[in-house]
């Protein structure tokens, strides 16, 4: 992943962004005072986002702490950035189709992402949200799901068994990561990647390569030169290129392979018609790139963003012990498993009936994505002028992003103790799990583009948490550590996460 100081060390580049933002400055305040509007307050410029682009969210949560909104100054539009719900619900909901991906976001990620549902506006989002949204209400997906993620969570779990067993520290964010990466692809292509062991060699050719393309995708948003670079397909474009030609490869020879063997009647999880790339084969006149712009945007809504939130959790749960007994408590009171006896026979108990009784730790894994969203910025761009709730005008071009990790952090929304970890603030007082207003807990988006795979997310994070707390109490390796994120598209931690792990059973 790159730096501030990849571009930092550049003087060209940090002179040409300087003199842009000067002038920038010069200009919008002398075009602001012709046309008398009410523009919300200059915080920062890009240069001041490159200089911390290492802590970047933090800084941004700085800002939102003094400005509820605010513009930073870039060269080539007006970025908006807002903290305010009420701005938030105009952008998702009241105004909603005055506030999309728009041709900047598009251009930026559709070398990886293509027309997939995160890259489009208008007609084809609507068609992509529509079939999507049917797949993820049926039974058989959920079925098919819940099982796989047994299957994985058990695999996990007796990877830590062996460890506790050793008394050996584990990389818990590197397991997560491959576990939650073999469930999307199960349930995605209906083939077993089993990155924990390591048995797909082609499988993780194509995850490393999927992970590069998107750390390279994201570089385009401060890289003001991608095109260029792209045009003579040289440094950061020239990998991204190649990146994406392994993920073409191997998506394109998947889809062709699923064809044929669904033809001849070779595919059993086809011909169920479980998994979602044999579902979305069923639309009559898809060319194999539609098919592989949707379940590309699948695999990066369900690979890393679950991994990530488990991992922040268990980071939490250490930091707070008495959380961490809480919750393995009624874990064991919901499955009425109070004696373990071995992993497997503990995950045959998390049925969802169990599940649905663990209140307690829906409201911890919500408590944990309150504070560490898996995306910590959402930015859309204005179509049209308009003037948000607060009153401020926004221009058409305009970037205007919401920051769920900034949002989870303001005392004007939870209250003083906003940056306390604290699962009670989603209970009622019959300990029953209470929601809060989707444009204030904005982990999930919020209105017409609210997460599809909300409750999907929250099966796979519960039954993971679950069996693995069911069956250990866990540790961080160096208890005085803090741990710290890397600012990529995803707020994936840096450095992982290594803990030490031992049984509650023997």
């Amino acid at each position: 992943m790159w730096t501030s100081m990849d571009i930092l060390s550049n003087p060209l580049a940090i002179l040409i962004i300087t003199s842009i933002s000067i002038v920038l400055a010069c200009y919008y305040a002398y075009n602001h005072q012709q046309h008398k509007k009410k523009h919300h307050p200059i915080a920062a410029t890009m240069l001041h986002h490159i200089l911390n682009f290492h802590r970047l969210h933090d800084y941004m949560t700085e800002l939102a702490t003094k400005y509820k909104s605010y513009r930073v100054l870039s060269p080539f539009r007006y970025e908006v950035y807002t903290s305010d719900p009420a701005n938030v619900e105009y952008m998702l909901k009241t105004k909603f189709e005055n506030f999309g991906k728009g041709t900047y976001n598009h251009e930026i990620l559709r070398d990886l992402l293509g027309d997939g549902i995160f890259t489009v506006d208008g007609d084809k989002w609507r068609e992509q949200r529509k079939v999507s949204s049917y797949e993820f209400s049926t039974k058989v997906l959920r079925d098919f799901s819940s099982g796989i993620f047994r299957k994985n969570a058990v695999k996990l779990a007796n990877m830590l068994s062996a460890a506790a067993n050793d008394h050996q520290s584990i990389d818990i964010n590197d397991l997560f990561t491959k576990a939650t990466l073999d469930s999307i692809f199960k349930v995605a292509f209906g083939i077993d990647l089993d990155s924990m062991c390591g048995s797909n060699e082609e499988g993780v050719r194509f995850s490393n390569a999927f992970d590069d393309a998107s750390a390279l995708t994201l570089k385009r948003y401060v890289d003001i030169i991608w095109k260029i670079k792209k045009y003579f397909n040289i440094g950061s474009e020239a990998k991204l290129k190649e990146s994406v030609r392994v993920v073409d490869e191997f998506v394109y020879k998947l889809i062709q392979t699923k064809t044929e063997r669904t033809r001849k009647g070779q595919d059993e999880s086809s011909l169920k018609k479980e998994d979602i790339l044999s579902r979305f084969l069923q639309i009559e006149d898809k060319d194999p790139k539609y098919i592989r712009d949707i379940i590309l945007s699948f695999i990066i809504a369900g690979k890393d963003t679950t991994s990530t939130a488990m991992t922040w959790f268990i980071y939490m749960i250490c930091k707070h012990p008495d959380i961490q007994e809480k919750v393995a408590k009624e874990i064991k009171e919901a499955t009425n498993m109070r004696n373990v006896t071995n992993v497997a026979d503990f995950a045959n108990s998390v049925s969802e009936q169990a599940l649905e009784k663990m209140q307690y730790l829906h409201a911890a894994l919500t408590e944990t994505l309150r504070l560490f969203p898996a995306v910590p910025v959402d930015a859309k761009i204005c179509v049209a002028d308009d003037v948000l709730p607060d009153g401020y005008n926004v221009n058409k071009g305009d970037m205007v992003s919401y920051q769920p990790y900034a949002m989870g952090r303001m005392k004007f929304i939870w209250g003083d103790d906003a940056e306390d970890y604290k699962p009670e603030r989603w209970l009622d007082d019959n300990g029953c799990f209470r929601s809060e207003s989707p444009f204030k807990f904005t982990a999930f988006q919020a209105g017409q583009r609210i997460c599809l795979g909300r409750e999907f997310a929250y099966r796979q994070m519960k039954i993971f948490a679950s069996i693995l707390l069911g069956c250990f109490t866990f540790k961080l390796s160096d208890e005085n550590k803090t741990a710290n994120y890397k600012t990529m598209l995803n707020l994936h931690i840096d450095g992982g996460l290594h803990v030490h792990v031992s049984k509650r059973f023997e």
